[in-house]
């Protein structure tokens, strides 16, 4: 079962359990597909339905966001451990580099996602770069094809609004012909090298999220949903009562 916060269930695992899991999935080619939720997507799922559902038919929803980790603590239903969609999916593919499975990464500026395939590929010698593909389409079908000759065991998206990745994969799962697909935001930019992350002692410190505020002050409306959301999960916990 898994634990609703504010209405989205999460998959109670850890990292390890959840790349396990993963690569069933990628073996048995189900299209089965990943969504790593932060508060924000939680925060919009609460307004829009259609990606509410698009989340909530995942076939694994991963906790991201430190905040998820403390909703559900206050709610008494705690997570084993936060997992960022972006160490996920760097995870998954070390494991594949020994096996010789494939990826195709798909979004982000034209060319990022070809130098986030080369740069991975020399970090990770045996991992098969299936194909690439920018986000900026407007024709879905072409992307579906392209993908589907490609055949990949793994499928990173990383797709911004108007497309929505977990909606694009919820609309698309019957089409896409791969192992497992995942939509990890700007993982692919920071593969590039065009996005840094955080240092790791602030990733160790959960302050990830505040290291991107210094270094872009125009999330901060995108940041201000975090003090929002606890505040509703405090209101979840208090009707529970």
């Amino acid at each position: 079962m898994r634990t609703d916060v504010l209405g989205v269930g999460f998959d109670n695992l850890t990292m390890d359990e959840a790349l396990n899991l993963a690569e069933t999935y990628l073996d048995g080619r189900q299209s089965a597909y990943v969504v790593t939720p932060n508060p924000e997507i939680v925060w919009r799922c609460r307004e829009d339905d259609r990606l509410k559902k698009a989340v909530s038919g995942a076939t694994l929803v991963l906790p991201d966001g430190i905040g998820i980790i403390y909703g559900a603590r206050i709610l008494k239903r705690p997570l084993k451990e936060r997992v960022p969609g972006v160490d996920f999916a760097e995870k998954l593919m070390a494991r594949m580099a020994g096996r010789g499975k494939s990826v195709f990464l798909l979004g982000a500026k034209p060319g990022v996602a070809a130098q986030a395939a080369a740069n991975l590929a020399a970090k990770y010698p045996g991992l098969v770069i299936a194909g690439t593909a920018d986000g900026y389409f407007k024709d879905d079908e072409p992307v579906i094809n392209a993908v589907n000759a490609a055949n990949p065991d793994f499928l990173v998206i990383g797709l911004g609004a108007p497309k929505q990745q977990e909606s694009w994969m919820a609309a698309h799962r019957d089409k896409l012909r791969v192992g497992i697909m995942g939509g990890f935001g700007g993982s692919i930019d920071v593969w590039a090298g065009t996005v840094a992350r955080a240092p790791v002692s602030w990733q160790q410190a959960n302050l990830e999220w505040l290291y991107r505020l210094l270094k872009q002050p125009s999330r901060f409306k995108r940041q201000i949903k975090l003090p929002l959301f606890l505040f509703a999960v405090i209101g979840q916990r208090l009707r529970r009562r």
